[in-house]
């Protein structure tokens, strides 16, 4: 079945290479960005080269993940076009690197909107017209610091991808009624093959963080990135992670897993988060609710 779907922060890194795959897989794929006529224009010409020479369905569309405006008219216009909308992927993060005390309280607020709140306004927009339908999917690319091993020195943003993966799970209960499924899809720590820790930010505290490389933390952030990168195997490839979510995607519907990780170094996330959906699971049974731990399937 060929799908309409939207992914946000679709301009590089592991939204770009779903949205091809899935473009590949002969659904309609809208590749949301910012800036399409200026920054990232060039992404824009290269998706609709793509497009030509694949002869697949596979169109950027401005989308500023931080403006509830550019979302629900990013929104809008794709369900004018098709008619209808099947599956929304929350993909738009970014991640940081340095010690926490040296980021400012503004600047955790600046990346829980990126990674959380973004997912929040594209609910908005998008939910009404899948729950409209009494179909859909939704798809978490979460992550698998936000429960297994977690290195120092990226505690802004494994909290942040903790609050979405908490969301996603919460959501997921209060949409199977609606006929709404989810997904959350837990890619490890990908060191190459991406841009996420090259383009990751800094602490905005300069003097403090120049205090812990000065401090007994001094060799703690190579030793991190030293340690992450030592932990994956050659041939990990981020593209698995695009592969996984055409898998979904392509599922018959009330078939699709509810969690996938995909972690070549094996933090341990499957592990605690095999624990906590399963008491999830027997918790709404107890009480009652054991029914939205599927959608329920209209018609």
């Amino acid at each position: 079945m060929k799908n309409i779907i939207v992914i946000t922060g679709a301009s590089s890194g592991f939204g770009l290479m779903t949205a091809r795959a899935l473009a590949n897989a002969g659904h309609t794929v809208y590749a949301s960005m910012r800036e399409t006529t200026g920054r990232n224009a060039p992404q824009v010409a290269e998706i609709r080269k793509y497009a030509q020479e694949r002869r697949v369905d596979f169109r950027a569309i401005e989308l500023d993940v931080g403006s509830q405006d550019s979302v629900d008219a990013a929104i809008a216009k794709i369900v004018a076009d098709n008619g209808r909308l099947d599956v929304i992927i929350h993909n738009a993060g970014h991640m940081v690197f340095g010690p926490a005390e040296a980021f400012t309280p503004e600047q955790l607020a600046e990346l829980y909107d990126v990674n959380v709140l973004s997912t929040q306004r594209l609910n908005r927009a998008a939910l009404p017209q899948l729950r409209k339908q009494h179909k859909g999917l939704v798809v978490w690319v979460s992550s698998s610091s936000s429960r297994g091993g977690t290195p120092p020195y990226l505690a802004p943003y494994f909290a942040a991808k903790a609050a979405m993966d908490s969301l996603a799970v919460s959501y997921a209960g209060e949409l199977a009624r609606w006929g709404i499924e989810t997904s959350i899809i837990v890619p490890g720590a990908f060191t190459r093959g991406t841009n996420h820790f090259a383009h990751a930010g800094k602490p905005a505290d300069t003097q403090r963080e120049k205090e812990y490389a000065a401090g007994p933390n001094a060799d703690l952030p190579n030793a991190a990135l030293k340690g992450l990168a030592a932990l994956e195997p050659p041939d990990a490839d981020p593209a698995t992670v695009g592969e996984a979510i055409v898998k979904v995607v392509d599922a018959p519907f009330g078939t699709r897993p509810f969690r996938v990780h995909i972690d070549p170094s094996q933090d341990g996330a499957e592990i605690v988060n095999g624990v906590a959906d399963r008491v999830r699971a027997e918790l709404l049974r107890r009480i009652g609710l054991g029914d939205v731990l599927k959608p329920t399937v209209s018609g």
